[in-house]
């Protein structure tokens, strides 16, 4: 039998945090499991409540961050896995995307994350051991038109896991970064999936709306197969930095990287040319 581990999840209320949350508990596991309204949890989750720590949390106010931090270690006294899952999707044109929207896609899916990693590391580094997962996606490899906000934060949550597993790797602190493609969730439902309200003709933004929606409920990716790997590779020795997860995703980084290559190399010339002769 596995041993007892203690997880925080991040985004838990709904979609593929729910999904984990309620395997993860049914697994004997401890969680805490974070969300802007726990009034959800109510209703979506009765069992295991010895096991189970709900806390309201928003995750881009870093006092509110080390304080759900600290209730965690109180209850459980440690923390082995973290998975940081909340974000959402803002769909717009750059140009069409005011200060403020843009910004705050940022703040929840990239300091979001940074929070909550610098707040427990005190912890994982007592400890000596801990499993630190983020949630990317496959647009944290390729930009996509009218999602330059989303792009910006998941590029850099992959940048930000690979200089964090180098860094945490002396304390036994184990680091993967996590990019999904299309996964049947309600992320593309009001909430998870937003749209810039300032909207310029020519971007199309309206035609995007009609298209996302309609896609919603039709993505081919399970969500319990995914929360199932995630378990999986939390109890591994040696789990990989880099995880893809989605037949869409892999072919689509697999193209998008040979024609990286091919346009590399057609500039080949002018990138070796830059040292002093």
């Amino acid at each position: 039998m596995n041993e007892q581990k203690v997880w925080l999840i991040t985004g838990a209320s709904k979609g593929l945090g729910l999904a984990l949350t309620k395997l993860v508990l049914s697994q004997g596991n401890k969680v805490i499991a974070t969300s802007r309204n726990i009034e959800d949890f109510k209703s979506s989750i009765s069992e295991h409540q010895e096991n189970f720590l709900p806390l309201k949390l928003d995750i881009t106010s870093d006092k509110d961050v080390k304080n759900a931090i600290q209730q965690s270690i109180e209850k459980f006294g440690r923390i082995d896995v973290i998975v940081n899952n909340a974000g959402y999707s803002l769909v717009g044109s750059m140009e069409e995307m005011t200060d403020e929207e843009f910004r705050q896609t940022v703040d929840v899916n990239l300091f979001g994350t940074v929070n909550i990693i610098r707040n427990a590391m005190p912890y994982l580094r007592a400890q000596q051991s801990a499993h630190i997962i983020n949630i990317s996606s496959n647009a944290g490899y390729v930009g996509f038109a009218n999602a330059s906000s989303y792009n910006a934060a998941k590029f850099a949550v992959l940048g930000l896991s690979e200089a964090l597993a180098q860094e945490v790797n002396p304390f036994g602190i184990k680091v993967t970064v996590i990019a999904p493609g299309q996964f049947r969730t309600n992320f593309m439902d009001k909430g998870s999936l937003t749209f810039a309200k300032n909207r310029i003709d020519v971007y199309g933004l309206d035609q995007a709306e009609r298209m996302w929606t309609n896609f919603s409920g039709q993505q081919a990716g399970d969500p319990e197969k995914l929360v199932r790997i995630l378990t999986e590779i939390a109890a591994l020795e040696n789990p990989p930095l880099h995880l893809l997860l989605g037949p869409d995703t892999y072919e689509l980084l697999k193209a998008h990287r040979e024609k990286e290559m091919q346009e590399f190399e057609a500039w080949k010339h002018l990138t070796l040319s830059t040292n002093f002769d």
